[in-house]
């Protein structure tokens, strides 16, 4: 499945960027040592089902970017609606209303359902640009591939997975939200 993104026309009431979050990889990463690239320590946290590593400054960058009026962010994590229902109140990321993408129904597909949902999101949201920030977005070639194809409409972010969310990262989900936003 394909689908062919367009920009988004000005006075649409479409959110201009759509913001994929991935969890695992990215918010928490898996097993970090020593100081986070924040410059503090990393938290840990019972999240309900599993305990959560994250840097405090993350998620508060986080909140701030969410209020972006171009910002639509949206879960697309195999936490799916844990996400919004124990990370977040676990952490105080202010997620709890972004949509959640499922993997649901996806069974069936050669294609990663990752980008098979955040296709078929983007068709039926009218997000003209998206960003993608998934740990494992480097090991998926096909999906990696789509999206470099969309070009300007695009951001990729695949963080260390044992790091998750840098400044680096950050600043540039922050640029390309100002500039495209």
């Amino acid at each position: 499945m394909n689908f062919d993104i367009e920009p988004a026309t000005p006075g649409s009431k479409a959110p201009r960027v759509s913001i994929y979050l991935d969890v695992d990889g990215v918010v928490n990463p898996f097993s970090p040592t020593g100081a986070t690239d924040w410059s503090g320590e990393w938290r840990k946290v019972d999240a309900g089902v599993v305990d959560v590593a994250y840097a405090p400054e993350v998620v508060a960058e986080l909140n701030e970017l969410a209020r972006h009026p171009a910002a639509r962010f949206v879960w697309l994590t195999t936490w799916e609606q844990l996400a919004p229902g124990m990370l977040c109140p676990a952490i105080g990321l202010n997620g709890q209303d972004w949509p959640v993408l499922s993997s649901d129904g996806w069974d069936g597909s050669s294609d990663w359902w990752k980008l098979v949902a955040l296709q078929k999101d983007l068709s039926e949201s009218g997000s003209g640009r998206f960003i993608w920030v998934d740990d494992q977005l480097d090991q998926e070639p096909q999906a990696r591939s789509w999206a470099e194809d969309q070009g300007d409409l695009a951001l990729c972010l695949s963080p260390d997975p044992s790091k998750g969310l840098t400044r680096k990262d950050i600043e540039a989900l922050r640029n390309y939200l100002e500039r495209m936003g």
